[in-house]
């Protein structure tokens, strides 16, 4: 005969929901079915090994249900993350039944994951009413999670400061709502007065939260604090706690300190992986980065989101498209190709490799879409020269109803910009105008250029004028549309107009602008007093680009010698640009000796347009020097170089 005492040891000893099955018929055959003390280990047991309708099921059929029935159909909704469900079943037991401390817990849980807020007051009201549920600590610390996760933390707070000798969880749960609330300051001050508390322990989810903290402020120092208390107390092996501190080691730029820390680390998992590759990678050191990516597989540890991302960012730094389609490749057998935030990844690496072919197909294969990937494909495309396809991205990120932000709009009025084209231009102001986003510095000086590049320089002063807080980029957009347009002197107006009345302090831009107005106008003497002006008065070190319009302005005059001794004056290596305008100069005024320098510098830089060794070729040939011209002509034709055709848009207008 089975006995009640026998069938307890057998449920106990049920490890599968086939065995459970036939205990189940066991108990309704011996009469042991509406024992509730029997219904309640039934029901435990299926919550544990089968799925939450054959334990709704079996629910259902319990005739007397106790508080402990109910608690473990609750939390089976829990674990299996049907909260809302839960909390419709927790209603109608509240209705009938009075919860004991567990009902509550779990069904705070379940408001914590769906973000009930005003659910969860309703059982916090009814808390406060039970003195017996309100003095338990882990009813605390189930509210705090509650109100941190609803960003409620001045609530949270009120509930920690109710309890007189709050415990290390009530402690952590608030220092950890801090954290995640986007207040770190806070959740360190908490963290030293539960330090300064003697009677609690610090452990080590305590620690993943401060030290989560100290990374979001990037204090080093007190990171490093952290780290050595680890050590000391002895939790130097706690995974988690670990890739807390790679996390911190990689914000803060310190690679060193995570490369010595994960060489030490005894056990790895795949986020210590992906920590120390994404500090690599984002720390100037992507070769690196590769290399443990490669290692890692050796390893045989399979790569998650994070790491993809990493080492797909780290081939983007490196112009490595062969790494990149590797990796893309292997994405793509683990099933991960098609997460937004790797398809991004491989969009940007694309289109940083000059791959704008196959940074499309990889748009074009994505079942959604975000604000984020549109933005990585529309600069993408303006950056690859694909300018009409980054406007269709454009119209198609509108058409998805995604909002674009200040870079997008920059880029399609790049895109503008450069195909010259008028009416994109000013319907792009329009929407600029109609999303309260013109007066926007960047956009302001973005639309300055896109009009002035489109050849009307009326409308491009106009918003110059409109624009009220005009900071260094639209004065320098303005100086260099006048420079566009060949309006030396109204340039050299508006630059004394924004030194004499305005507070606006010119940079390196402003002065590039300037300087390029004069050289266009061919303001020689002007161009090169503002060149000293700004070396001089504003303490400002010129570069490549500074340097390469005044040997320009030098050679309009023929001052070749004078262009030559400015060029050996240079303090930073002479660059191609600097080269290619002396050559240009040569060609003017027949200068075949320094143009043969020139053309040798540009050799030696590697510098392949064939533009200038045409320009050098025609000298050759000006002095009748054939053979000369003609050992240019076979190299360009060796070197397969090719020379830029020049480009003309004609906007017809319906």
């Amino acid at each position: 005969m089975i006995t009640g005492e026998l069938l307890v040891k057998l449920l106990k000893s049920c490890k599968n929901g086939g065995c459970l099955t036939q205990l189940h018929s066991l108990t309704i055959k011996t009469g042991f079915s509406h024992d509730t003390f029997f219904a309640a280990k039934l029901i435990n047991l299926y919550s544990e090994l089968t799925n939450p309708r054959t334990t709704r099921k079996l629910f259902d059929e319990i005739p007397h249900r106790t508080v402990y029935i109910w608690n473990c159909i609750l939390k089976c909704y829990c674990r299996d993350r049907r909260y809302k469900e839960s909390l419709l079943l927790f209603s109608r037991f509240f209705s009938s039944q009075k919860p004991d401390v567990y009902t509550v817990q779990i069904s705070l849980k379940a408001c914590s994951a769906v973000k009930s807020l005003d659910f969860g007051k309703i059982i916090h009201g009814f808390i406060k009413k039970t003195d017996q549920i309100d003095r338990h600590l882990f009813i605390g610390s189930a509210l705090i999670e509650l109100y941190s996760k609803c960003g409620k933390m001045g609530e949270a707070l009120c509930v920690f400061e109710e309890f007189i000798e709050p415990d290390t969880v009530l402690w952590t749960t608030m220092i950890t709502g801090y954290e995640q609330n986007g207040e770190p300051i806070h959740a360190l001050i908490f963290f030293a007065r539960m330090a300064m508390n003697r009677g609690v322990s610090i452990d080590p989810v305590t620690l993943v939260s401060v030290v989560s903290a100290c990374a979001k402020i990037f204090d080093l120092k007190l990171g490093r604090s952290v780290h050595g208390y680890i050590f000391r107390v002895g939790y130097e092996n706690i995974v988690s706690l670990l890739n807390a501190l790679l996390n911190l080691y990689r914000k803060t730029g310190s690679v060193n300190a995570a490369a010595k820390l994960f060489k030490k680390m005894e056990e790895k998992d795949v986020i210590s992986w992906g920590s120390i590759i994404s500090c690599y990678a984002h720390n100037s050191f992507p070769e690196e980065a590769l290399v443990l990516f490669e290692d890692m597989l050796a390893r045989g540890i399979e790569p998650n989101t994070v790491v993809f991302i990493s080492a797909l960012q780290a081939c983007e730094a490196t112009c490595n498209v062969e790494t990149g389609k590797r990796i893309h490749n292997l994405a793509v057998r683990k099933g991960l190709d098609l997460d937004i935030l790797v398809s991004t990844a491989l969009i940007d690496m694309y289109m940083s490799c000059s791959c704008p072919d196959e940074a499309t197909e990889v748009f074009d294969h994505m079942p959604k879409k975000d604000a984020v990937c549109f933005s990585a494909m529309l600069h993408g495309c303006v950056k690859n020269g694909r300018e009409i396809q980054s406007i269709g991205v454009f119209r198609d990120m509108l058409a998805y109803n995604l909002n674009p932000d200040y870079f997008d709009l920059v880029k399609v009025l790049t895109a503008c910009s450069e195909l010259g084209v008028l009416r994109q231009t000013s319907c792009m102001h329009g929407f600029a105008i109609k999303c309260g986003v013109a007066n926007n510095s960047f956009i302001g000086a973005s639309l300055i250029e896109s009009y002035a590049k489109c050849g009307t320089l009326e409308s491009a002063t106009a918003i110059f004028r409109q624009i009220i807080d005009r900071d260094v980029v639209t004065w320098s957009s303005m100086l260099a549309a006048y420079g566009f347009h060949g309006k030396g002197k109204e340039a050299l107006d508006l630059f004394n107009e924004m030194i004499e009345s305005s507070s606006v302090k010119p940079n390196e831009v402003s002065f590039l602008s300037v300087l390029s107005a004069c050289s266009h106008a061919g303001l020689v003497k002007e161009g090169i007093e503002i060149f000293n002006v700004m070396v001089k008065d504003y303490d400002i070190c010129p570069n490549s680009k500074h340097y390469g319009i005044v040997v320009d302005l030098l050679g309009r005059i023929g001052e070749l010698e004078k262009a030559m001794v400015f060029i050996g004056q240079m303090q930073e290596p002479v660059e191609a640009n600097v080269w290619g305008a002396l050559l240009g100069a040569c060609k003017i005024h027949q200068n075949v000796g320094i143009g043969e320098t020139a053309a040798k510098e540009l050799q030696r830089l590697g510098y392949c347009q064939a533009g200038y060794y045409i320009l050098l070729s025609n000298m050759y040939a000006v002095d009748e020097k054939w053979d000369n011209a003609a050992d240019v002509r076979k190299l360009v034709r060796e070197k397969q170089l090719k020379k830029v055709i020049g480009q003309s848009v004609v906007e017809i207008m319906p």
